[in-house]
């Protein structure tokens, strides 16, 4: 069995136990929310090692890429197609969030179980508007943006600096295959911290199950089963998509992500599965200088899940409340969240950030989002994945369009930074 196998075997284990014993935790602890606080210590320390990678990562990768790329034409082409295909990702995902929320209406079935309108959500909604998001494209020093990791930032300052490093020529050479020397570097140690990543696993969900039991699954269980096969579509959907431009070798790009998948379900975090996606890339034969390039932006425009569920749960706790929203307001309402779910990465709990800030608009009653936090986790292990995925397909299928995907066997080992 290959390293890549075996983690993700020791992940799918982790994840059975995590369940196990969170169970015996919530059924035979006094205190199984200190169980969980103890938990989340061991979590927290590997989803710190991990934003601990990210930062250099995306830097060293995406100067290398587009310093390789020489040519400013070619970013603004690959870009220009990167963008189109996560705008087209996004209005799907969107759409399809209205259509099955309308279709199944889960929030019938909790009209009983309101919380009042007056009652606080906890979740705070500032920093959303479009200045703010303005304000935040650009870093005032890469400094403070790698320090908290603002990936849209980070990626910002990149493409002026790989761009400028091509433009400069063979005096920016020394500099390059120094960074190309940092991207190695650093998919090795994430190689020693993905050796921690099934005790995190673990860890996760032990907490979650044992503070809240494996009932609160009974309780919401059809409004998160209808959720779940709506994410089961959009899979099907992007997947569908992915094979009209890969052809069988959708089938390999899904093989090679199924690691990343379950790290990010089982973490319920995207972030903590980048390095390894873009490890699969670059296996599965594209080239360095597009995953380095498309995958990075991926992460604050194309999140696919996390867009679903915005428009999915938004109507919900319409529903719930019994607030009928007519065709041209739901319209209106995804085009909100078209411009407002865009950089969302960078904000903690993200999706309800961008949920509560719709509400707001529409004049939602906010409390509803206290209808969803009890199960919010077990939502994001979907949406988490969902974005792996989905970011995966966009990197591969823009490759494709740029002659850079190639026969993993015949890949150039020198284009690409694995070790």
């Amino acid at each position: 069995m290959n390293k890549q196998s075996r983690l993700t075997t020791y992940i799918l284990v982790g994840l059975v136990l995590g369940i196990f014993a969170g169970y015996l935790a919530n059924l035979n602890l006094a205190d199984p929310a200190g169980f969980a606080d103890m938990m989340s210590l061991v979590t927290t320390l590997f989803l710190r090692l991990i934003k601990m990678i990210i930062a250099p990562l995306v830097f060293s990768t995406l100067v290398v890429g587009i310093a390789r790329m020489g040519d400013a034409s070619e970013v603004g082409r690959i870009g220009i197609k990167t963008l189109g295909w996560f705008f087209i990702a996004s209005l799907i995902s969107l759409t399809l969030g209205l259509i099955l929320v309308n279709m199944f209406r889960p929030g019938d079935a909790l009209l009983g179980h309101l919380p009042a309108t007056t009652a606080a959500s906890g979740i705070v909604t500032s920093g959303l508007s479009l200045k703010e998001f303005v304000t935040h494209l650009v870093p005032a020093s890469i400094i403070e943006g790698m320090s908290k990791n603002e990936i849209l930032q980070i990626v910002i300052f990149s493409l002026f600096f790989g761009s400028a490093a091509a433009a400069v020529g063979e005096k920016s050479a020394p500099m390059v295959d120094a960074m190309d020397g940092v991207a190695h570097v650093m998919l090795k140690v994430t190689g020693y911290v993905m050796k921690f990543a099934p005790f995190a696993v673990f860890a996760a969900v032990a907490g979650v199950i044992g503070k809240s039991g494996l009932g609160v699954l009974k309780t919401y269980g059809v409004f998160m089963s209808e959720f779940y096969f709506g994410i089961a579509v959009l899979w099907a959907l992007l997947i569908g998509i992915g094979f009209a431009f890969l052809g069988k070798r959708i089938g390999g790009l899904m093989a090679e992500m199924r690691g990343p998948a379950l790290l990010a379900f089982s973490t319920a975090s995207s972030e903590a599965a980048y390095p390894k996606t873009l490890e699969g890339l670059e296996r599965f034969g594209v080239r360095n200088r597009i995953a380095a390039f498309v995958l990075p932006i991926g992460y604050s425009f194309n999140l696919d899940g996390s867009m679903m569920y915005c428009t999915f749960a938004t109507v919900f706790i319409a529903q719930a409340y019994g607030i009928e929203m007519t065709l041209g307001q739901q319209m209106t309402m995804m085009m909100v969240l078209m411009l407002t779910s865009k950089g969302m990465a960078g904000v903690p709990r993200a999706s309800l950030v961008v949920i509560a800030a719709t509400l707001g608009q529409f004049n939602i009653p906010e409390a509803g989002l206290v209808l969803l936090l009890g199960i919010d986790h077990f939502l994001d292990m979907a949406r988490s994945a969902t974005n792996v995925i989905g970011n995966s397909i966009a990197t591969a299928v823009v490759a494709k369009w740029e002659g850079e995907l190639v026969d993993p066997i015949h890949r150039d080992l020198a284009d690409a930074p694995l070790p």
